[in-house]
Protein backbone atom coordinates (compact mmCIF):
# COMPACT_ATOMS: atom_id res chain seq x y z
CA UNK A 1 0.00 0.00 0.00
CA UNK A 2 1.23 3.85 -0.64
CA UNK A 3 1.45 6.04 2.33
CA UNK A 4 2.07 9.48 2.55
CA UNK A 5 4.14 10.76 5.54
CA UNK A 6 2.75 14.04 7.24
CA UNK A 7 3.51 16.38 10.34
CA UNK A 8 1.72 18.99 11.72
CA UNK A 9 3.48 20.97 14.55
CA UNK A 10 5.71 18.09 14.36
CA UNK A 11 2.66 15.71 15.44
CA UNK A 12 3.22 12.59 12.57
CA UNK A 13 0.79 9.97 11.16
CA UNK A 14 1.20 7.93 8.24
CA UNK A 15 -1.98 8.17 6.13
CA UNK A 16 -3.52 6.44 3.16
CA UNK A 17 -6.10 6.87 0.31
CA UNK A 18 -8.95 5.07 0.72
CA UNK A 19 -11.02 7.45 -1.87
CA UNK A 20 -10.69 4.54 -4.54
CA UNK A 21 -13.04 1.45 -3.99
CA UNK A 22 -9.80 -0.98 -4.18
CA UNK A 23 -8.00 0.71 -1.72
CA UNK A 24 -11.08 1.33 0.82
CA UNK A 25 -11.56 -2.38 0.78
CA UNK A 26 -8.69 -3.13 2.50
CA UNK A 27 -9.38 -0.88 5.47
CA UNK A 28 -9.99 -3.73 8.03
CA UNK A 29 -6.57 -5.14 6.99
CA UNK A 30 -4.70 -1.42 7.29
CA UNK A 31 -6.77 -1.51 11.05
CA UNK A 32 -5.05 -4.38 12.10
CA UNK A 33 -1.52 -3.74 11.17
CA UNK A 34 -1.00 -0.15 12.70
CA UNK A 35 0.46 -1.05 15.53
CA UNK A 36 2.97 -2.54 12.88
CA UNK A 37 2.77 0.63 10.91
CA UNK A 38 3.52 3.14 13.45
CA UNK A 39 6.46 1.36 15.27
CA UNK A 40 9.62 3.41 14.86
CA UNK A 41 11.62 0.64 14.63
CA UNK A 42 10.24 -1.65 12.66
CA UNK A 43 7.09 0.04 10.39
CA UNK A 44 7.13 3.10 9.19
CA UNK A 45 7.02 5.36 12.20
CA UNK A 46 4.35 7.84 13.42
CA UNK A 47 2.04 8.87 16.47
CA UNK A 48 -0.57 6.66 14.54
CA UNK A 49 -2.31 6.06 11.19
CA UNK A 50 -4.97 8.49 9.25
CA UNK A 51 -7.31 7.00 6.89
CA UNK A 52 -8.36 10.03 3.87
CA UNK A 53 -11.82 8.71 2.55
CA UNK A 54 -14.92 9.33 0.37
CA UNK A 55 -18.11 11.00 2.41
CA UNK A 56 -21.44 11.36 1.81
CA UNK A 57 -21.94 14.27 4.28
CA UNK A 58 -18.60 16.28 3.80
CA UNK A 59 -15.32 16.81 1.00
CA UNK A 60 -13.47 14.13 2.44
CA UNK A 61 -13.52 11.83 5.68
CA UNK A 62 -10.65 11.68 8.70
CA UNK A 63 -10.45 8.19 10.79
CA UNK A 64 -7.72 8.53 12.59
CA UNK A 65 -5.79 5.99 14.80
CA UNK A 66 -3.25 5.95 17.61
CA UNK A 67 -0.30 4.14 17.84
CA UNK A 68 -1.49 1.35 20.10
CA UNK A 69 -4.56 0.61 17.38
CA UNK A 70 -7.77 2.73 18.82
CA UNK A 71 -9.42 4.68 16.91
CA UNK A 72 -9.58 8.50 18.45
CA UNK A 73 -12.56 10.71 17.54
CA UNK A 74 -10.57 13.91 16.60
CA UNK A 75 -7.28 15.05 16.01
CA UNK A 76 -6.52 18.89 15.36
CA UNK A 77 -2.78 18.17 13.91
CA UNK A 78 -3.96 15.50 11.29
CA UNK A 79 -7.07 17.30 10.13
CA UNK A 80 -4.84 20.01 8.47
CA UNK A 81 -2.65 17.15 7.05
CA UNK A 82 -5.70 15.89 5.46
CA UNK A 83 -7.10 18.93 4.30
CA UNK A 84 -3.38 19.49 2.71
CA UNK A 85 -3.97 15.93 0.53
CA UNK A 86 -7.49 16.23 -0.32
CA UNK A 87 -6.05 19.58 -2.06
CA UNK A 88 -3.18 19.25 -3.47
CA UNK A 89 -3.77 16.12 -4.54
CA UNK A 90 -6.73 17.08 -6.44
CA UNK A 91 -9.07 15.11 -4.79
CA UNK A 92 -11.25 18.39 -3.68
CA UNK A 93 -9.44 21.59 -4.67
CA UNK A 94 -11.84 23.89 -2.66
CA UNK A 95 -9.54 26.69 -0.23
CA UNK A 96 -12.32 26.23 1.91
CA UNK A 97 -13.24 21.97 2.85
CA UNK A 98 -15.41 20.04 5.19
CA UNK A 99 -14.08 17.24 6.92
CA UNK A 100 -16.39 14.40 8.04
CA UNK A 101 -14.35 13.08 12.07
CA UNK A 102 -15.88 11.07 14.35
CA UNK A 103 -16.68 14.01 16.93
CA UNK A 104 -18.58 16.01 13.75
CA UNK A 105 -18.09 17.95 10.72
CA UNK A 106 -14.95 20.31 10.59
CA UNK A 107 -14.66 23.33 8.53
CA UNK A 108 -10.84 24.39 7.35
CA UNK A 109 -10.08 27.43 5.51
CA UNK A 110 -6.67 26.63 3.94
CA UNK A 111 -3.41 28.59 3.93
CA UNK A 112 -1.99 27.95 0.18
CA UNK A 113 1.11 29.20 -1.46
CA UNK A 114 2.73 28.40 -5.29
CA UNK A 115 -0.26 26.31 -5.45
CA UNK A 116 0.05 23.91 -2.52
CA UNK A 117 -1.19 23.74 0.90
CA UNK A 118 0.62 24.93 3.56
CA UNK A 119 -1.70 24.87 6.59
CA UNK A 120 -4.71 25.38 7.61
CA UNK A 121 -7.37 27.33 10.02
CA UNK A 122 -9.65 24.87 11.60
CA UNK A 123 -13.12 25.67 13.14
CA UNK A 124 -12.72 23.28 15.89
CA UNK A 125 -15.99 23.55 17.52
CA UNK A 126 -17.21 24.12 20.80
CA UNK A 127 -14.90 23.37 23.88
CA UNK A 128 -17.52 21.42 26.27
CA UNK A 129 -17.26 21.32 29.53
CA UNK A 130 -20.20 19.49 31.06
CA UNK A 131 -19.22 16.27 32.57
CA UNK A 132 -21.59 13.63 31.17
CA UNK A 133 -19.90 14.97 27.61
CA UNK A 134 -16.27 14.82 28.20
CA UNK A 135 -16.49 12.21 30.28
CA UNK A 136 -15.84 12.69 33.48
CA UNK A 137 -16.97 10.26 36.23
CA UNK A 138 -18.84 12.77 39.07
CA UNK A 139 -18.91 10.12 41.73
CA UNK A 140 -15.07 9.87 42.02
CA UNK A 141 -14.69 13.70 42.54
CA UNK A 142 -13.78 14.28 46.06
CA UNK A 143 -17.10 14.82 48.30
CA UNK A 144 -18.91 18.50 47.97
CA UNK A 145 -16.56 18.98 44.88
CA UNK A 146 -18.74 21.46 42.61
CA UNK A 147 -17.80 22.83 39.16
CA UNK A 148 -17.69 26.64 39.41
CA UNK A 149 -18.85 29.19 37.97
CA UNK A 150 -16.36 31.03 34.98
CA UNK A 151 -17.02 33.24 31.74
CA UNK A 152 -17.27 29.83 30.26
CA UNK A 153 -20.17 28.15 31.98
CA UNK A 154 -20.25 26.06 34.93
CA UNK A 155 -16.37 24.24 34.54
CA UNK A 156 -15.01 21.55 36.37
CA UNK A 157 -11.34 22.82 37.19
CA UNK A 158 -8.94 23.24 40.17
CA UNK A 159 -9.57 18.61 39.95
CA UNK A 160 -7.57 17.51 42.52
CA UNK A 161 -5.27 13.97 41.35
CA UNK A 162 -1.99 12.56 42.28
CA UNK A 163 0.53 12.66 39.47
CA UNK A 164 4.06 12.49 39.47
CA UNK A 165 4.45 11.19 43.48
CA UNK A 166 2.36 15.13 44.04
CA UNK A 167 -0.86 16.10 43.95
CA UNK A 168 -1.93 18.66 41.16
CA UNK A 169 -5.02 20.30 39.77
CA UNK A 170 -6.34 20.36 36.71
CA UNK A 171 -9.23 20.88 34.40
CA UNK A 172 -11.95 19.09 32.71
CA UNK A 173 -12.46 19.81 29.29
CA UNK A 174 -13.50 18.12 25.30
CA UNK A 175 -12.55 18.88 21.90
CA UNK A 176 -14.36 16.06 20.83
CA UNK A 177 -12.05 13.76 22.98
CA UNK A 178 -11.14 14.85 26.53
CA UNK A 179 -8.48 16.44 27.90
CA UNK A 180 -7.43 17.22 31.45
CA UNK A 181 -5.32 20.69 31.60
CA UNK A 182 -2.47 20.91 34.13
CA UNK A 183 -1.66 24.59 34.40
CA UNK A 184 1.82 24.41 36.13
CA UNK A 185 4.75 26.76 37.65
CA UNK A 186 7.31 23.71 37.21
CA UNK A 187 9.54 23.99 33.96
CA UNK A 188 7.53 21.49 31.72
CA UNK A 189 10.64 20.94 29.40
CA UNK A 190 12.02 19.58 32.75
CA UNK A 191 9.23 17.11 33.67
CA UNK A 192 9.70 13.29 33.38
CA UNK A 193 6.37 13.34 31.14
CA UNK A 194 5.96 9.53 31.51
CA UNK A 195 6.00 9.45 35.38
CA UNK A 196 3.40 12.41 35.42
CA UNK A 197 1.10 11.45 32.39
CA UNK A 198 0.80 8.10 31.92
CA UNK A 199 -1.05 7.74 35.33
CA UNK A 200 -3.73 10.30 34.74
CA UNK A 201 -4.28 8.73 31.31
CA UNK A 202 -5.96 5.81 32.97
CA UNK A 203 -7.21 7.36 36.01
CA UNK A 204 -10.50 6.60 37.10
CA UNK A 205 -12.00 9.96 37.40
CA UNK A 206 -12.02 9.71 32.94
CA UNK A 207 -13.57 6.15 32.14
CA UNK A 208 -12.60 6.87 27.95
CA UNK A 209 -9.33 7.75 29.24
CA UNK A 210 -7.87 11.12 29.03
CA UNK A 211 -5.24 13.59 27.56
CA UNK A 212 -3.06 15.38 29.88
CA UNK A 213 -1.43 18.42 29.42
CA UNK A 214 1.00 20.86 31.53
CA UNK A 215 0.93 24.12 30.39
CA UNK A 216 3.23 26.98 32.02
CA UNK A 217 1.66 30.69 31.35
CA UNK A 218 4.48 32.55 29.60
CA UNK A 219 1.37 35.26 29.43
CA UNK A 220 -1.85 36.14 28.78
CA UNK A 221 -1.29 35.15 24.80
CA UNK A 222 1.37 32.90 25.35
CA UNK A 223 1.70 29.12 26.66
CA UNK A 224 3.92 26.81 26.44
CA UNK A 225 2.80 22.67 27.24
CA UNK A 226 3.73 19.18 26.67
CA UNK A 227 1.25 16.54 26.28
CA UNK A 228 0.47 12.83 26.73
CA UNK A 229 -1.97 11.32 24.68
CA UNK A 230 -4.04 8.85 25.69
CA UNK A 231 -3.15 5.56 23.44
CA UNK A 232 -0.03 7.34 22.05
CA UNK A 233 2.23 8.77 24.70
CA UNK A 234 4.11 11.72 24.17
CA UNK A 235 3.54 13.45 21.13
CA UNK A 236 5.63 16.74 19.58
CA UNK A 237 2.05 18.74 19.79
CA UNK A 238 -1.40 17.63 19.93
CA UNK A 239 -4.64 20.13 17.94
CA UNK A 240 -7.72 19.10 20.47
CA UNK A 241 -4.83 19.83 23.56
CA UNK A 242 -3.47 22.90 22.47
CA UNK A 243 -7.25 24.21 21.80
CA UNK A 244 -8.54 22.42 25.51
CA UNK A 245 -5.35 24.30 27.22
CA UNK A 246 -7.02 28.04 25.98
CA UNK A 247 -10.41 26.92 26.79
CA UNK A 248 -9.41 26.14 30.45
CA UNK A 249 -7.23 29.21 30.21
CA UNK A 250 -10.25 31.21 29.47
CA UNK A 251 -11.95 29.53 32.16
CA UNK A 252 -9.36 30.31 35.20
CA UNK A 253 -8.97 33.53 33.81
CA UNK A 254 -5.54 33.45 32.78
CA UNK A 255 -6.82 34.20 28.58
CA UNK A 256 -9.51 36.46 27.34
CA UNK A 257 -11.73 34.99 24.96
CA UNK A 258 -11.01 36.54 21.19
CA UNK A 259 -7.35 36.84 21.73
CA UNK A 260 -4.88 34.66 19.41
CA UNK A 261 -2.87 32.84 21.68
CA UNK A 262 0.67 31.15 21.05
CA UNK A 263 1.21 27.53 22.00
CA UNK A 264 4.26 26.78 21.65
CA UNK A 265 4.78 22.83 21.61
CA UNK A 266 8.06 20.38 21.19
CA UNK A 267 6.97 20.60 17.00
CA UNK A 268 5.91 24.30 16.58
CA UNK A 269 3.27 26.88 17.77
CA UNK A 270 -0.22 26.66 16.26
CA UNK A 271 -2.43 29.87 17.09
CA UNK A 272 -5.53 29.09 19.08
CA UNK A 273 -8.65 31.35 19.57
CA UNK A 274 -11.35 30.58 21.92
CA UNK A 275 -14.52 32.85 21.15
CA UNK A 276 -17.98 32.82 21.67
CA UNK A 277 -18.85 30.76 18.47
CA UNK A 278 -16.25 28.42 19.16
CA UNK A 279 -12.52 27.27 19.10
CA UNK A 280 -10.92 28.36 16.15
CA UNK A 281 -6.90 26.91 15.55
CA UNK A 282 -4.09 27.75 12.87
CA UNK A 283 -1.13 25.67 12.18
CA UNK A 284 0.92 24.15 9.42
CA UNK A 285 0.52 20.98 7.19
CA UNK A 286 4.20 19.36 5.38
CA UNK A 287 4.80 16.16 4.05
CA UNK A 288 7.72 14.42 5.33
CA UNK A 289 7.96 11.69 3.06
CA UNK A 290 5.85 9.18 0.46
CA UNK A 291 6.31 5.30 0.40
CA UNK A 292 4.79 1.97 0.25
CA UNK A 293 4.56 -0.22 2.76
CA UNK A 294 3.65 -4.10 2.55
CA UNK A 295 0.77 -4.93 4.81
Amino acid sequence: MEFVKMNGAGNDYVYFDLTKEDALAREEELIRAIPRISDRHFGVGGDGVVFVMPSAVADVRMRMFNLDGSEGKMCGNAIRCVGKYAYDSGYAKKERLTVETASGIKTLSLVLSGGVCTGAEVDMGRAVFAAKEIPLDESRLPAGYAPAETVCGKVWNDIPVVSGGMERKGTAVSMGNPHFVIFTDEDVDALDLEACGKPLETHPLFPDKVNVEFVNVLSPVRLRMRVWERGSGETMACGTGSCAAVAAAVANGICKEGASVDVELRGGTLKIVYGADGVKMTGGAEINFKGDVRI
